[in-house]
């Protein structure tokens, strides 16, 4: 006689993000608890993604902007007992100087993905690896290594950062990881979230990462009007790494993404400062390709 089939949940997990301070920051629900905005799928809700506004709303506060659909979980034992479908998006938001204490920084949860420190903290982890990767399978495990993690001279790729969070968990370097063993701390292999959130941070940090290199997206994040070097700040702390500000600038201008408002700032420190804005083009065509801001070095 057939098992009665148990019930599969779905919920909608959002993945709110905001650059502040030169920090790029995820929306949780709490600041005790490392916890996305979530909740599940019902039968009112005119679309997932109309649902997904209203439980962010609802749970933070936060009405969003720009949603895309970033990935869909569904392995068993991912969220306890129960079966649990999640359908995750990306939200990208312009953060005001307030309160804080519902923003985690990216690079809290994921220190080693800074590489603006020269790969200090990816140091750090790499005899870890090494050793991780020398204890069986060595080639496969040395080869993943070596790409994720930039090793033996390869160039690090931003955007892999989903793939590197994933060579540490089979590593049992991270809270999260069956094997944990507890051998580095959490200023080094950041802190525990619940559930797999910290798997869908990184996804969405590195579709984040790999969407600025071919659409202006990052205008979502930015207020009104800017300062280049604001907008260069803004790119840089996405990425987590450097960019050269001439050949920032020099992109900017042959892309035609942005335009003078006539205005000045003096907050950036020494003379004062051009204002720019998106072109009203840009903010029109935002779905359109072909339009992007310089790849970082």
């Amino acid at each position: 006689m057939n098992q009665p089939h148990e019930p599969v949940r779905a919920e909608l997990v959002a993945v709110a993000v905001g650059v502040l301070d030169g920090a790029p920051r995820v929306l949780t629900t709490s600041a005790s608890q490392l916890q996305l905005p979530a909740g599940p799928l019902r039968e009112d809700h005119r679309s997932m993604q109309a649902g997904l506004r209203a439980w962010v709303e609802e749970k933070t506060g936060l009405r969003l902007g720009y949603v895309e659909q970033l990935y869909t979980f569904a392995d068993r034992d991912r969220a306890g007992s129960e079966r649990t479908i999640s359908v995750s998006y990306l939200g990208l938001t312009w953060m005001e100087r307030g309160d804080l204490d519902q923003w985690v920084s990216w690079y809290d949860l994921f220190p080693w993905e800074d590489q603006r420190d020269d790969g200090v903290l990816r140091r750090a982890l790499e005899p870890h690896l090494r050793a991780w990767a020398q204890a069986e399978d060595a080639e496969r495990r040395v080869v993943r290594c070596r790409v994720t993690f930039g090793l033996d001279g390869i160039d690090w790729h931003p955007e892999l950062a989903l793939q590197r969070y994933e060579v540490l968990y089979e590593a049992g370097l991270v809270p999260e990881s069956p094997d944990w063993r507890k051998a580095l701390p959490p200023q080094i292999v950041g802190p525990w979230m619940v559930h797999d959130h910290r798997r869908i941070v990184a996804t969405a940090m590195g579709r984040l990462r790999a969407k600025i290199q071919y659409r202006p997206v990052v205008f979502e994040l930015m207020p009104p009007e800017f300062t280049l070097g604001q907008l260069q700040a803004c790119v840089e702390a996405i990425a987590g790494q450097h960019v050269h500000k001439q050949n920032f600038r020099r992109i900017v201008e042959q892309q035609h993404l942005v335009e003078e408002t006539g205005g000045t700032t003096s907050e950036t420190g020494g003379r004062p400062a051009r204002l720019f804005r998106f072109r009203r083009e840009i903010l029109d065509e935002r779905a359109a390709g072909g339009t992007k801001l310089p790849r970082t070095r």
